[in-house]
């Protein structure tokens, strides 16, 4: 991981001057995937570096220690093996950036990898009333400290977007700022701003700022479960919050895409936006996540399709 941000005193004459140009954002949004798009070697090249940013996510009501051990598996292996033999990648320890659970199946999950001598893939877990974030500050700090007991060592936390709507960012502040003293020293903190939920694009860049003023390492767009999750402009928005923030203060902050994300042609033109506004170094996974559980079949449906000239059936690649 890069040097940790620390966070800063909130600034709020920083976050209320703030304005967001919604025609500018879109038009420069649009360009994207319109006009850089990568190609043959380079686009399988692409394609395995946005494996590595992957969060590999399950969180649905109905996971159980099968699917976790599943996932678990897959984060290890997330491309078939006669796939990186034919590019030659085998020694490149191609893996997925985490693997992302329920605080209640983080235990499994550590267990999962640990059984299989997997030590170089962290566990996320999200946390603080996943996904509305509508309970007290004492709950979701016991929750933040049971998953980190549990063995987590990323932590995806949840503003509270009704504070956000109020204008109330001294609130978000010290609750985000109370979240990332009891992660730890040794526990990186992903805030998600739930941007479907905060209304305006001005809002989306206020939240970004005060979520990092606060001390995060990455900000993240969306839970995956409103109605709008990760958009190329939320995207933009953020990304220059985090380049702005970078300027003034010297500390990088990662961004993670989440929700809605599932075309390998997405990945790339994600990783675009990354390479352009923030530099090839924001285009690792310590700077750098995806937030998907169905992207990774298409990538490697893609990278089949580069090795063999035809298209993988479904049954044809492992399930994450």
């Amino acid at each position: 991981m890069s040097s940790r941000n620390p966070g800063i005193e909130l600034d709020l004459d920083w976050v209320q001057r703030t304005i967001v140009n919604l025609p500018a954002v879109n038009r420069r949004a649009e360009t994207l995937p319109k006009k850089r798009t990568v190609k043959k070697a380079w686009q399988a090249a692409w394609l395995l570096r946005a494996t590595t940013c992957i969060d590999l996510t399950t969180l649905s009501g109905d996971d159980t220690f099968s699917n976790v051990q599943r996932l678990c598996y897959k984060a290890q292996h997330p491309i078939r093996d006669d796939l990186i033999k034919a590019l030659d990648m085998q020694d490149a320890g191609i893996a997925v950036g985490a693997v992302c659970v329920y605080p209640a199946r983080v235990q499994e999950a550590v267990q999962c990898l640990k059984a299989a001598g997997i030590n170089n893939i962290p566990v996320a877990s999200v946390a603080t009333g996943f996904p509305a974030g509508q309970t007290p500050l004492e709950t979701k700090l016991i929750e933040i400290k049971r998953a980190v007991e549990s063995g987590a060592s990323e932590i995806d936390i949840v503003i509270s977007r009704t504070k956000a709507l109020h204008g109330d960012w001294k609130d978000i502040y010290n609750e985000v700022k109370a979240c990332k003293k009891v992660c730890g020293e040794g526990v990186h903190m992903k805030t998600i701003l739930g941007t479907g939920d905060l209304g305006t694009m001005t809002n989306v860049y206020k939240a970004s700022l005060v979520a990092m003023m606060a001390g995060s390492d990455f900000i993240k767009t969306s839970t995956g479960k409103e109605g709008v999750n990760a958009t190329l402009p939320v995207g933009l928005v953020m990304v220059r919050a985090i380049r702005e923030y970078y300027q003034k203060t010297g500390y990088k902050v990662g961004f993670k895409p989440a929700g809605g994300i599932r075309s390998a042609k997405d990945a790339c033109t994600w990783l675009a936006l990354m390479k352009e506004e923030l530099g090839d170094e924001w285009m690792r996974n310590d700077l750098f996540r995806i937030g998907a559980s169905s992207l990774l079949t298409d990538i490697e449906r893609q990278i089949y399709h580069y090795v063999t000239g035809r298209y993988a059936a479904a049954h044809q690649l492992p399930m994450a």
